[in-house]
């Protein structure tokens, strides 16, 4: 178990982990993604993304909170909060190159209009405005203003969640319930212009903060009851790894996604629990002591998602241009999608560890600064004060 005050080496390597299958997810051809969980499971990276969003921002105003107060750690999530919202404008920003790009290739592409480039051309300063108040989120973009309300609402949920965790659950269960209604709340100029609706996903994101703050005891761990939860657990992947794989014949319909439907909980539950043991075990902590380079993408999560989103649209282009929209049984398609696969992979693990030598250079050259704004001043020359000479003695002691 880690303290509420460190971070926790597990939370970052499935950040990471998440952050490349997210970028492989979206590319079409790509060898990889016939192997991560939304293969296999009812869910996909994007339950995890946000499980973890929400453990990972729960841990960080815990500990500022317990360091500088909540004060402080309130106004952290609010500049936190706004820089989510200005990595959303310049995704966006991005993505409408990416679509001018594809069109000036002259490239056939779905993603052409995904990108809002087309709509972009048609009412440029609609559309700039519709962006900006998220009324239309381009392509991938739409994850990080949900991620944005969910930074503000850290100052409320977090120290609520650590007094009453079952008004958090329970308060957080009826919010999704009523999710699919209050969705025509949302600024949108059509319906699905919120790929995640908020709020049905925070019910991921709070349950992330529930873990972070009311972890699961080592005792009850080592209880019965959880060999048994494990044991239910292992079945029901099985089962739901079956239905994928032999029985489901089309792609679920993309409001199951939207509104986060009862099956994708439960299918994201099992697999949690499965995993949540094996940290227990200490079996993550190992593979990540291993796989330092995967760690470090998950503690630049924010820079790496951006560049993992324009990698992505930019090796799914070259993919189709070559003809490779999805894997075929020709070798030459399968070495097309593993080299998209590695070139997506080796851009995020060397940006990652670009970006943490960035900025530890800068908080070094800071700490250098304060240092030398901290230097004592120089001190006063002290002036001895010499004894008088003999014969001035001789003349006090005669007065």
């Amino acid at each position: 178990m880690t303290s509420p005050t460190t971070r926790s080496l597990e939370v970052d390597f499935f950040r990471g982990i998440v952050l490349l299958v997210i970028a492989v997810d979206h590319i079409s051809g790509s060898v990889l993604s016939h192997f991560t969980l939304h293969r296999y499971a009812f869910c996909d990276s994007a339950e995890v993304f946000v499980f973890l969003g929400g453990y990972a921002s729960a841990a960080a105003y815990t500990a500022l909170a317990t360091r500088r107060g909540h004060p402080a750690a309130r106004r952290r999530f609010f500049k936190r909060s706004w820089e989510i919202y200005r990595a959303y404008l310049l995704t966006a920003v991005l993505m409408l190159l990416g679509g001018a790009l594809l069109m000036l290739l002259q490239i056939d592409s779905p993603m052409l209009q995904y990108t809002e480039w087309p709509a972009l051309l048609g009412r440029p300063f609609g559309l700039t405005l519709d962006v900006a108040t998220l009324r239309q989120q381009p392509y991938l973009s739409s994850v990080l203003p949900m991620y944005a309300l969910f930074a503000l609402a850290m100052p409320v949920v977090a120290p609520l969640a650590q007094r009453k965790p079952v008004v958090v659950m329970f308060g957080s269960l009826l919010l999704w319930l009523a999710a699919a209604p209050l969705a025509h709340a949302l600024p949108a100029s059509y319906v699905q212009a919120w790929s995640f609706n908020p709020f049905a996903w925070q019910l991921m994101f709070a349950a992330g903060v529930l873990a972070r703050v009311q972890p699961i005891s080592d005792t009850f761990h080592a209880s019965r009851t959880a060999r048994w939860l494990t044991c239910f657990a292992v079945a029901f992947a099985l089962t739901f790894a079956f239905a994928k794989l032999f029985l489901e014949t089309q792609a679920p319909p993309g409001y199951m996604k939207q509104n986060l439907a009862t099956l994708r909980i439960v299918s994201f539950a099992v697999v949690a629990w499965i995993v949540a043991r094996a940290v227990y075990r200490g079996w993550i902590g190992d593979l990540a002591r291993r796989l330092p380079g995967v760690v470090t993408v998950g503690q630049q999560g924010l820079v790496c998602f951006i560049a993992g989103a324009c990698v992505s649209l930019v090796l799914d282009s070259a993919l189709r241009v070559m003809g490779v929209d999805q894997l075929g049984r020709t070798p030459s398609h399968w070495l097309a999608g593993l080299a998209a696969d590695a070139l997506a992979i080796g851009a995020l693990l060397w940006l990652a560890r670009f970006w943490a030598d960035r900025k530890a250079a800068k908080a070094a050259r800071a700490k250098e600064a304060a240092r030398a704004g901290a230097k004592p001043s120089p001190r006063l020359p002290v002036i001895e004060r010499r004894p008088a000479p003999a014969h001035a003695v001789d003349r006090r002691r005669e007065r």
